[in-house]
Order: structure tokens, then sequence, then C-alpha cells
């Protein structure tokens, strides 16, 4: 015997002269309406069963085996952070239609007069904020479901903490109700805001300090605030930089990050990734901050650690770069390998021979292929009328990762 189509109806802003003539159609066909309580108030005449959307595993149970015509009522559109993910996992799809309506995003970015087509599209409810945080970030326009833990105020602390607070912030509450509200503020404002839990945060990016005047990728040695001109210089930087293999949305660990130099690099190339940038020197710490807050890195992390402490709570890497070990070298490769995920890379890079020939033993120890780069890089300086080359020091940029060559 085939199995009752079940019909998955969304719910607009107003009620049910929200619905169109197809969906109102297929609630007075059914016999069962399903859905949370103010949902089915929107039908106090309807002539056959309601069932609360309480329990979602009791109410699978009964879409599995039922012959009776029902109706599931969602909010705007089901497949939009909605019910339909539920069911469309768990039932067989020929078995579900779908009839959505105007969502409260829609509805929202219509009354604040701004195009939603460019806009990401994020829900902190039940799921936290630290793994949204990141795309946010990389967002220009983002919409933001909240929940009563997860509050505009709380995502605002986070992303002040992160550095990116340039964003106009649209708070939208209780849409569709006479308390309807809405208020246009800064990042900081929403802090001192106590919101409706029914809200839609939406933030525009509206100011990037500076950003404009640097490039992506190649951002001369003296931009950068640094401690005796210890910096991985800007030509080597490329060469470590191509040697990561970057590719958007990964994980990076920078060791001994000193004034962040490849961390503020690699997070312009990968604007959906996450940089976790372990340093401890003090002196150091002030610059690498004041660098981060320049030239707004948004998806980089400061972890003030000494590797290999400080690493056990970072998500395991795609790719490591080692800047400095601190005497550690061999324990940092030891605990790197543990954690680094399959068709991951290490880059290391060395000024002297001894740390050379010690990374390379250590990580062939350790069961990687590693391909030594010899940087030598020669720049003119002026010389009265004329000009010559000035030599640095050479520098071994060190790549591993496991395998065969």
């Amino acid at each position: 015997m085939e199995q009752q189509k079940i019909f998955l109806v969304g719910a607009g802003i107003e009620g049910w002269e929200g619905f169109g003539k197809q969906a109102l159609d297929v609630i007075n066909s059914a016999e069962v309406l399903i859905g949370h309580k103010r949902l089915l108030e929107i039908f106090p005449d309807f002539p056959g069963e309601k069932r609360s959307m309480d329990d979602l595993s009791a109410m699978l149970e009964y879409l599995k085996t039922t012959t009776r015509r029902t109706v599931v009522l969602g909010s705007g559109d089901p497949n939009f952070f909605g019910v339909a993910r539920f069911l469309l996992r768990n039932l067989p799809k020929e078995r579900i239609e779908i009839y959505p309506n105007v969502t409260s995003v829609q509805y929202a970015f219509a009354r604040i007069k701004e195009p939603w087509d460019d806009a990401a599209f994020v829900s902190v409810h039940g799921r936290g904020i630290s793994r949204a945080l990141d795309r946010i970030i990389a967002s220009e326009k983002v919409a933001i479901l909240t929940d009563p833990v997860n509050t505009p105020a709380q995502i605002a602390k986070a992303l002040i903490a992160r550095g990116a607070e340039g964003y106009d912030a649209w708070l939208c509450e209780d849409l569709g109700l006479l308390s309807e509200r809405f208020t246009k503020t800064t990042v900081r404002g929403l802090t001192e805001i106590s919101a409706s839990p029914l809200n839609i945060l939406i933030l525009i990016r509206s100011w990037e300090a500076n950003l404009q005047h640097f490039p992506v990728m190649g951002i001369r040695d003296e931009e950068f605030s640094t401690a005796k001109k210890l910096i991985t210089k800007e030509e080597v930087r490329a060469v470590t930089l191509g040697k990561l293999q970057i590719q958007d949305d990964l994980v990076l660990w920078d060791i001994g990050a000193g004034s962040g130099s490849v961390s503020i690099e690699a997070g312009n190339l990968m604007p959906n990734g996450r940089i976790f940038a372990l340093e401890k020197n003090p002196q150091y710490l002030t610059f690498l901050k004041d660098n981060l807050a320049k030239f707004v890195a948004r998806n980089v992390m400061v972890i003030e650690a000494y590797a290999p402490d400080g690493l056990e709570d970072l998500p395991d890497p795609d790719r490591v770069f080692i800047g400095g070990s601190g005497g550690m070298l061999e324990e940092i490769i030891e605990a790197v390998d543990k954690r680094l995920k399959p068709e991951g890379v290490i880059v290391l890079n060395a000024v002297t021979l001894d740390t050379l020939t010690k990374s390379v033993e250590f990580l062939e120890d350790h069961g990687y292929t590693v391909e030594v780069t010899c940087v030598n890089i020669s720049k003119t300086r002026g010389l009265t009328e004329y000009k010559m080359f000035a030599a640095h020091n050479p520098v071994y940029v060190i790549s591993a990762w496991k395998g065969e060559e």
C-alpha cells in the first residue's frame, strides 16, 4: 500500500492570510495538523486533530506509519534552518510535499530595506557561538538566528574579543507581532541591549581600519611592529606561505608566531580558515596584538603559551608553521605529529645549520618526507650615486608531509 504523503507548510509572518491558496487548500483538506502552539493557534476552527510538535521523535514515529492526511506546520520556509531538514533526513523524500512561505530573514531584510542575495546565513540556535564565529567574521553581510543563551549581546562580545566590530548592526525583534521593533546600532551598542528572545541579528560590514592600504600578500616588513627586526622577511614569507600550500577553510597553527606576519598573510589568503598564533614572550605578544589589530586579522586567535603547551585544546591542524621553538623542537614535532590531519603539511624556517639538521632528523624519524629550500635573498641598497646588492642570511624553508615523495 502506498504511504500517505506528508505536507510541510510554511507559516509566514502574518496569520492565516499570509498563506497562499494552495497551502490553505492543503490545510483545509487535512485530517491532522502538527505544529508548535503558536502556529496551531492560527487555525482555531480546524475541524481535525491538532498535535503539538513538542517531541520530534514521537512525531516521526507517527509520520512513519500514519495513513491519515497530515500537515506539518513550520515557520517561513521550512527548508531554511527549519523542520524540513529533520523530516527529509528521516523520511523518504517522495513522501514529502513542501509549501514554503516568506522567511523571517526575508521579512527582516525587507523591513530594513537591504538586499539579501549577497548575505550569509548563520544559526547559533542550540549550536553555540564558537564554530559560527569564524563564518560570521568572514562575511560582509550576515543574518544570524540567535537563542536565549547565544544572544546578540553575547555574539557582539565575541566579535569584539576577535577585533571584528566594523559592522552596522540591525537588531530585528518580535517580527510580525505588535511589539515588532528594528534597532540600528553598532557591535558595541549590542552589548548594552537586552533583546527579545524572538530576534534576528543582521550585521553589515561598514569599515575595516586602513586594511585597503595593504596587499593581501607581500606586506612590507617595515609595516609590522616587531622587536630588533626579528620577523619572517617579506620574500621568505612568500616562499613559506607557498610551501604551506594554503587553501581556504583550513586550520593553521603558527607556533612561535612572533610579530604575527605569517599568521596575518595566511589569514588574508584563507578568509574562511582559522589560524591559531602561539606566542608567550611578553614583548612579542605586545607586537603581535598590535599587528593583528592594525591589519584587522579577524580569523587569527592568539594563544598565550609556549608550545607544546597550549596545543591540547586547539582543533586538529591541516597546516603547521613552526617559526620558533624555544629549544623544544623535538617535543613540538612530537605533539604536532599526533594531531596533524591526514594530508597535512608542516613547514619550519631555520637560520642555522644546527636547527636545519635537527629539524630534518626529527621529522624523518617521525615518518615524514622532507624537502628543504634554501632561500638566498639579496636586495639593492643605495651607495652614493650607485646601487649594489646587500645579501641577507640564507633561510632554510623545511617542508614535511607524510607519505612517499
